[in-house]
């Protein structure tokens, strides 16, 4: 029984972050994250280092919230993907340079054709971290006006 429960939450977890690996695992191929060819897809990507303070956390648990609450069914058909990415790891160092990250970022971008053809940096996640419904509500309109473009 003990060995069952430990199967099932394995599989919970595996299903849970299965996106994340597999856009990581093609980053780390490519240099830059491309969706499937002849797909268009949106992908918000949390990036962080390996030091965590409690913003940069509640960036990504907003983040997470408001993609969640407003984008469900765009998840499940995976128009939207939303990825957590270390890049103090080696094979994510590329992404600091690609979309000129200086500080812990939620960048929204676009991929047609496998190519990304649009980008941005939602730098206001700082002004709105202490209003949870203006932080929401930003992702939330900003996601939109990418989804509304495929």
């Amino acid at each position: 029984m003990k060995n069952r429960k430990i199967i099932v939450i394995l599989c919970m977890v595996i299903v849970r972050f299965y996106s994340i690996a597999e856009v990581s695992a093609e980053a780390g191929k490519t240099g830059t994250v491309f969706p499937k060819e002849g797909s268009v897809k949106t992908i918000a990507f949390y990036f962080h280092g390996n030091f965590r303070c409690a913003k940069c956390k509640k960036i990504e648990q907003y983040s997470r919230e408001a993609i969640e609450k407003y984008f469900t069914e765009q998840l499940k058909t995976r128009a939207l993907i939303f990825n957590i990415i270390n890049i103090d790891l080696s094979e994510n160092k590329h992404f600091v340079e690609d979309y000129k990250i200086y500080t812990r970022s939620l960048i929204i971008a676009e991929f047609k054709e496998g190519k990304q053809i649009t980008w941005k940096n939602l730098t206001k996640v700082w002004d709105y971290l202490n209003n949870k419904d203006k932080f929401y509500e930003y992702v939330r309109l900003e996601i939109k006006k990418y989804l509304e473009q495929i």
